[in-house]
């Protein structure tokens, strides 16, 4: 919604004013096709050109996400705190064999299905239950600053495709310019090939001309580059989760009491998503987690 606005009033801003002030809106309409024609797709050449094949598959997959806008809901940080207790707890409780058939196929596992649009992302749900099988297979005392190193480095995984179109964007945002720049000089090539014209129709020439140095730099800092920032936004606010993840289970290792543990879950969420700590003991509580983890 708040992108959709933004570019109304963007285009309202620039071409409505330029029309009140009285503008001509013939050159703009005869010239925009070819001036467009040739930024956007050098642009998207170019973009093609310098990264790899799928880039531009994940940077229409990112253009959609900016439109639908976050990914993940106050609701999803709540039932991922609940979920990752949960499995500790029982882990902690009943031993490795209770929750061995969860993290071993946990695309079909009843604890994790209770929580469907959770596995619809497979980087989340992979990472909780191979993490809890590293700490399942291992015989001695678990490092817990080693397990910090191997989820963050799943957490960079995860969002390695959303930064690569984040970082592609970021590149055409300053190529556009330069490019809208190269519409122009073709554009006044193209005038000088008409030099003898009367006045009138050299000032139409000149300002379509103009018009590719206009565009570059429009379409570079009014719409690709606040687009590029706003994915950033997306992938730092996906991340969120991950986090949660990490912080129960790395907190949990430490041997933290139970309300530091889920604490530290909790305030890894930004305020916009963050639950109150009664949201999710209340949650913990309708889901028969009230046990703690550890044996403090």
């Amino acid at each position: 919604m708040n992108v959709a606005f933004g570019l109304i009033l963007l285009f309202m801003c620039v071409f409505g004013v330029f029309l009140l002030q009285g503008g001509n809106s013939s050159i703009l309409i005869e010239a925009l096709p070819a001036e467009m024609a040739i930024i956007l797709g050098s642009g998207i050449a170019a973009l093609i050109i310098a990264n790899r094949n799928d880039t531009p598959r994940y940077v229409l997959i990112a253009l959609k996400r900016v439109i639908r806008g976050p990914k993940w809901s106050k609701k999803d940080n709540l039932d991922t705190i609940v979920l990752v207790y949960t499995l500790l707890k029982t882990l902690k409780t009943k031993g490795p064999k209770s929750i061995e058939e969860d993290i071993e196929n946990p695309f079909s596992s009843k604890r994790f299905l209770e929580f469907p649009l959770l596995c619809r992302d497979k980087h989340l749900i992979l990472m909780i239950s191979d993490t809890l099988r590293v700490m399942v297979a291992s015989t001695g005392a678990l490092n817990p600053y080693a397990v910090e190193e191997l989820m963050d480095a799943r957490i960079a995984q995860a969002s390695s495709h959303e930064r690569h179109a984040f970082h592609a964007l970021v590149a055409l945002g300053g190529g556009l310019p330069a490019l809208g720049i190269v519409a122009c000089v073709l554009g006044i090539v193209k005038t000088m090939a008409s030099i003898d014209e009367p006045p009138a129709v050299l000032g139409s020439l000149i300002g379509a001309a103009l018009l590719g140095t206009f565009l570059g730099v429009f379409l570079a800092y009014g719409i690709v580059d606040p687009i590029a920032k706003r994915i950033s936004q997306h992938i730092e606010d996906d991340a969120q989760l991950y986090y949660v993840v990490k912080q129960l289970i790395v907190a949990s290792l430490h041997s933290h009491p139970e309300a530091l543990i889920i604490e530290s879950a909790r305030v890894a969420i930004s305020p916009r998503y963050q639950p109150t700590f009664d949201e999710v003991f209340d949650a913990m509580r309708n889901h028969r987690t009230t046990e703690p983890i550890n044996n403090d």
